[in-house]
């Protein structure tokens, strides 16, 4: 692929993986293992990622949740990678999917599996984005996530003929904390993070469309998930810090279309998050379509009942992006 860029082996990342954090006798009381990782998977970085210290994080794999609803967490990602999971019928746009867990861990079953299996069904092609988590020992923690996700969206569009994507048809969606660097890349897209590595950095970070779904958008107190800000920030963070990593104050007439999705209900994160965001969006006359659903509560992914009309929403998304790309 274009970019410099290396397929991982597969059966180094489970046995690393599944050794560190699952164990016999833990999968006998658990639901049954989703398939992790995905076969294709590209790492971000040619060689170490920026801010590396001597030690690397070691990687973590732990299943929570129930039979019906598995909660894969990824922890202690050293080597952050993109996993494609192509579509039966492509539709030719891209998906770049970033799961949550409040900077501590990554969701990667039903912020990421799960919405690979959905929107694939839609012809849509899934960058599930593994990213490095800030509290990991990472030199300048509050870009590192943000240095994932642009290093992301350009090796996606670097290598878009090879995926069946058009370049001019890369978006995102993101969850929760994953919400956060979705709306982060959304409006940091041209934030100079990183040192250059090779050609895929010449192009473009923009996402063309952006999801923020149940997403944290400030990290101001009280409006905010308290231990993304404190995992992304670091302790004793300053005004000027918070500021400057609360997307939503950021919102601009370059701002591409944003999708909001999220519950009243939702305890974790406040409504208010994807409610300032909305009026930020009509500010500054960006295109927007927003659902504040009644009831459906935090980290729902795709999984709300049938009986919830936000359960509607992939298909709501499809449709917004579909006429936004048309």
């Amino acid at each position: 692929m274009a970019g410099g860029t290396d397929v991982i082996d597969r059966r180094a990342l489970i046995g690393s993986a599944v050794v560190a954090g699952v164990a016999g006798p833990l999968l006998a009381q658990q639901p049954a293992m989703p398939a992790w990782p995905p076969k294709e998977a590209i790492r971000l970085w040619p060689s170490r990622p920026p801010g590396a210290g001597a030690t690397l994080p070691r990687p973590d794999l732990q299943l929570h949740g129930t039979a019906a609803q598995p909660d894969l967490q990824l922890r202690g990602v050293a080597d952050p990678t993109l996993y494609v999971l192509r579509p039966a019928r492509p539709n030719g746009i891209g998906l770049l999917t970033i799961p949550g867990g409040g900077y501590a861990y990554e969701a990667v079953s039903h912020e990421g599996l799960d919405v690979a299996k959905r929107f694939g069904a839609l012809g849509y092609t899934i960058f599930l984005l593994a990213y490095r988590l800030p509290g990991d020992g990472w030199q300048h923690r509050s870009d590192v996530p943000l240095q994932d996700a642009q290093r992301a969206i350009r090796l996606i569009r670097a290598g878009a003929r090879g995926f069946g994507v058009d370049p001019a048809r890369v978006g995102t969606l993101g969850f929760s904390a994953g919400g956060h660097l979705a709306a982060s890349l959304t409006t940091a897209y041209n934030e100079a993070v990183y040192v250059p590595v090779d050609a895929a950095d010449r192009l473009p970070a923009r996402p063309d469309f952006s999801g923020l779904i149940y997403a944290v958008t400030t990290l101001r107190m009280p409006g905010t998930h308290p231990g993304s800000r404190a995992l992304l920030l670091g302790p004793d963070a300053s005004p000027q810090l918070i500021d400057h990593r609360s997307p939503v104050l950021h919102v601009d007439a370059r701002t591409p279309p944003c999708f909001l999705l999220q519950a009243f209900d939702d305890t974790v994160v406040p409504p208010s998050c994807s409610e300032q965001w909305l009026a930020a969006c009509r500010a500054h006359d960006v295109s927007v379509e927003a659902h504040l659903i009644r009831n459906g509560g935090h980290g729902f992914g795709v999984s709300l009942p049938d009986s919830n009309p936000g359960s509607l929403w992939p298909l709501l998304f499809d449709r917004w992006a579909r006429g936004l790309l048309a």
